[in-house]
């Protein structure tokens, strides 16, 4: 509709322009003539000094034998046109289509022109069109229909109780006397919180499209301003917006934008954005009650949100939306596959399983990788195989395989790779070997993925150890067939990750004996502004870091005692990853049991990647988004700093 007046006001303006440019162009030549008495032209006809005259009404134009124009009125019982033929003088008329009505109304055509611009531009500036100079304090929440698409609960899935709790506010919207006359309100906001990706932004389309009500979307960010007073204007009209839709659901994404507590920030009390939450605090619950009006926001900052907005009153409801479990992941990729054509051998679950730690957009990207490679390839519908290499991709980066490598490269990648895999699969609580690959990827050369075979919720201590040793199980395969001079840089990445376990076992678990079951990570980390007002001193600080690599040393020595005790079945895992380049949990254990990685398919050539490789269902999954200890440590292409 803004649209559609904004194009009349053009095609207005422009056919004022063109009749005012028509106007002055035919009245050009009297704008150019000199106006002469009425009986200095009749002597200057008498005198044969005129060329030629055009009557027009009462004004008569004439040429001089001089070359000059000049115009003069004619008295009304004057008998111009006999005088000119008279003497000779060329006599054109000119037809009087225009009244004297329409002359004046021409005369105040260019009049008429500036003042519609004045008003149209005064009307934009005061808020007759939300996007003009002095519309700033409007709100710019947008109000969404089933045009832009109807989202219902079916389309989300994987996070079963927060759909739960979100249906009950459709109920209200839907049927509010079934709670009403028990004295129930219907809620005045909800929070969702939750890690990017888990479909916070889905969950509040789809209580709007199953209570059928309007819904207005908005972010954070487009309240605040560098104009004082803007941000709380820009609240007040939102909520003004909603009442007349009432009832009526307004989603805040990103609110820790705007809802951060209050004296943090630069201003003291008095900036703009404090301004704008104590606005939006007002409207919430404030004197006047907004009924109808439900406000629901996402975030994933819940600990720097203000007090006062998480409130009963205000966010009635807080409602965790986490990254889904295996059955979440399962449905999750059912919602995401239905317009993807799948290929008999695919199961779900089996993929489910092997992306614990994906949320729902990860997934939506899995899925869409999947399907972008078998349309590469020149498939009809998407295999197994291909979401094996989207997973893969997704987890562990792209194949780097134009990088190129001097053999000495590869084969201590092989063995730094082969030692990772070996202690992993010695060790009874380590994860589950799932591939060990010589390709480079990302920004390493090689790694090895262990993957959880259920959903990891906690860490034991025992497994931590272990863990720690699987990761430091790279070096110690370099030092023991390179030795100590030759070591490369290649463990940095496991030294970093072991390093970053071992402190966390000291410092916050709780792990070490002699440093006890108290929180030192803040005071030793040096953190500003602890709550607790925790100091370290010297002697527990290098208490604290004996501790540490007393953790690292000791794993260290555990995977080197593995590699010697297995050595040769270390080597030949090496001398297989060196011919296959790529290997899964399977293929591992046979070639280093001396084994072809499949019988049958000894011809296979070095290096040749292979699609059928057996079943995934034996093949363990992990945990792509913190990746295992010694599962990526891999040889690194630079030096880390």
């Amino acid at each position: 509709m803004g649209n559609a007046r904004n194009i009349a006001f053009w095609v207005v303006l422009f056919l004022l322009v063109l009749a005012l440019f028509n106007l002055f162009s035919g009245g050009g030549n009297t704008l150019q003539s000199r106006e002469v008495s009425y009986t200095e032209f009749v002597q200057r006809v008498e005198n044969d000094a005129v060329q030629s005259a055009t009557i027009d009404g009462e004004r008569v134009r004439f040429r001089s034998s001089d070359g000059q124009d000049y115009v003069t009125v004619k008295p009304e019982d004057a008998e111009v046109t006999q005088l000119l033929v008279d003497n000779g003088v060329t006599v054109r008329a000119e037809q009087q289509e225009q009244s004297g009505f329409q002359s004046f109304l021409i005369s105040l055509l260019p009049f008429l022109l500036l003042i519609g611009v004045w008003i149209y531009f005064m009307n934009r500036m005061q808020g007759g069109g939300r996007g003009g100079a002095m519309g700033f304090g409007k709100s710019k929440a947008k109000m969404l229909t089933e045009k832009h698409g109807r989202v219902t609960f079916d389309d989300v899935a994987g996070i079963d109780e927060a759909k739960e709790e979100l249906e009950e506010i459709v109920e209200f919207l839907r049927n509010p006397q079934k709670f009403s006359r028990l004295g129930g309100k219907i809620p005045k906001g909800a929070l969702l919180v939750g890690p990017p990706g888990t479909g916070k932004t889905l969950l509040a389309r789809a209580i709007a499209g199953e209570a059928g009500v309007p819904f207005f979307t908005i972010s954070g960010s487009d309240f605040v301003e560098m104009f004082v007073g803007v941000g709380a204007s820009r609240v007040r009209d939102m909520f003004e917006q909603a009442k007349k839709n009432a009832p009526c659901i307004v989603f805040i994404d990103e609110i820790d934008a705007v809802g951060r507590n209050r004296g943090s920030g630069y201003g003291g009390g008095n900036d703009e954005r404090e301004q704008t939450l104590n606005q939006l605090l007002v409207e919430m619950d404030g004197f006047e009650s907004n009924e109808g009006v439900i406000i629901v926001a996402a975030t994933n900052r819940r600990d720097v949100l203000d007090p006062a907005l998480l409130r009963p009153g205000r966010f009635d409801r807080q409602i965790t939306v986490p990254n889904p479990d295996i059955k979440g992941r399962e449905k999750i990729l059912g919602v995401h596959a239905r317009k993807t054509p799948l290929g008999p051998d695919v199961d779900l679950r089996i993929i489910a399983r092997g992306t614990p730690g994906f949320s729902g957009a990860d997934l939506a990207n899995l899925v869409n990788e999947a399907a972008l490679m078998a349309a590469r390839v020149g498939r009809r519908f998407v295999t197994m195989v291909d979401f094996e290499n989207a997973k893969d991709k997704v987890m562990m980066g792209s194949e780097r395989r134009s990088m190129v490598l001097t053999p000495e490269q590869k084969e201590k990648t092989a063995y730094h790779e082969a030692g990772h895999a070996v202690v992993g699969l010695t060790l009874p609580q380590c994860d589950p070997v799932y591939k060990a690959t010589i390709i480079p990827r990302g920004g390493a050369l090689g790694m090895v993925v262990s993957l959880p075979e259920i959903d990891r919720l906690n860490w034991h201590k025992a497994e931590c150890e272990e863990k720690l040793a699987m990761t430091m199980a790279g070096k110690a395969a370099e030092i023991i067939h390179y030795g100590e001079e030759n070591v490369s840089n290649g463990p940095a990445g496991d030294i970093q990750q072991a390093s970053a376990l071992a402190r966390a076992m000291v410092l916050r678990w709780g792990m070490s004996e002699k440093i006890g079951n108290i929180d030192y990570a803040e005071a030793h980390e040096g953190y500003q502004g602890n709550t607790a007002g925790l100091s370290v001193s010297a002697h527990t600080k290098e208490l604290i870091e004996d501790e540490v690599r007393r953790f690292i040393s000791e794993a260290y020595e555990r995977a080197y005692k593995i590699l010697m005790d297995r050595r040769e079945e270390w080597e030949r895992l090496a001398e297989g990853l060196l011919e296959y380049e790529t290997l899964t949990g399977d293929e591992i254990k046979r070639v280093m049991n001396g084994e072809p990685p499949q019988s049958g398919d000894d011809d296979k050539g070095a290096g040749e990647i292979k699609d059928d490789r057996p079943s995934v269902t034996a093949i363990p999954k992990t945990k792509p988004k913190s990746k295992p200890a010694g599962g990526d440590g891999g040889m690194e292409p630079e030096p880390t700093a």
